[in-house]
């Protein structure tokens, strides 16, 4: 009876643990780890941003793990929405890469950690425990580019829209047509992001979006 009792409260301390990736191999791994640990239990997963908030205010993890890229709600809007209904929640950004865009925008929406996807297991697991213990987890490399981006003009909305267009190669007639503005318009919005950035063309501009995490690469359609 005493072992029963003892093995309850050891479930009932462990750090309860929400998983959301749109890739099955990558849920299962972050499973596999976070289940071996004698303090911590995954209670659900999430396939999708839109899942992933229900599964949140399903199961009131103690720690959530969002891919920052997902279908439906990328990891950035599900943390808004989880958040704007549980306020107490504790989130970790997860993210392929170490763009300080990405950073600023996850931090600056309310998330207590970040972490890129490939990092050592050991990493993973600190930012578990310490953003369950009320912490906040970004490490050195991140908070010096998250340092760098406070320090950099902010892009408007339109401006972002236009860098995404140009990214993918788009003409400035091809991205009035997609944005529903006029082709001076859109060299307008070409020359001030140009500016902020302080970059000599396109591509240059093209390149240093890319590499801060401002723009995306789109993936294919499987």
């Amino acid at each position: 009876m005493a072992a029963a009792k003892e093995k309850i409260e050891a479930s009932a301390e462990r750090i309860r643990v929400l998983i959301a990736d749109d890739y099955p191999v990558v849920r299962e791994g972050l499973a596999s780890v976070v289940n071996r640990q004698p303090d911590m239990q995954v209670v659900a997963e999430a396939q999708d941003g839109r899942a992933a908030v229900e599964q949140f205010l399903l199961h009131r993890p103690d720690v959530a793990l969002l891919d920052l890229r997902m279908p439906h709600l990328d990891g950035v809007a599900a943390l808004q929405e989880i958040l704007a209904q549980a306020p107490e929640g504790r989130i970790i950004l997860l993210s392929a890469c170490e763009g300080d865009e990405n950073i600023y925008q996850g931090l600056r929406a309310g998330a207590k950690g970040y972490l890129v996807k490939d990092s050592p297991v050991a990493e993973l697991l600190e930012s578990i425990r310490k953003v369950h213990s009320g912490l906040t987890y970004i490490l050195p490399t991140i908070a010096a580019k998250l340092a760098l981006r406070i320090t950099r003009p902010t892009l408007s909305d339109r401006e972002l829209e236009v860098l995404q267009c140009m990214a993918a190669g788009k003409s400035n007639k091809e991205i009035g047509t997609a944005l529903y503005i006029s082709e001076g318009t859109v060299k307008v919005h070409v020359s001030n992001l140009m500016k902020k950035l302080q970059a000599t063309g396109r591509t240059e501009a093209v390149n240093l979006a890319l590499m801060h995490g401002m723009v995306q690469v789109r993936r294919m359609s499987p």
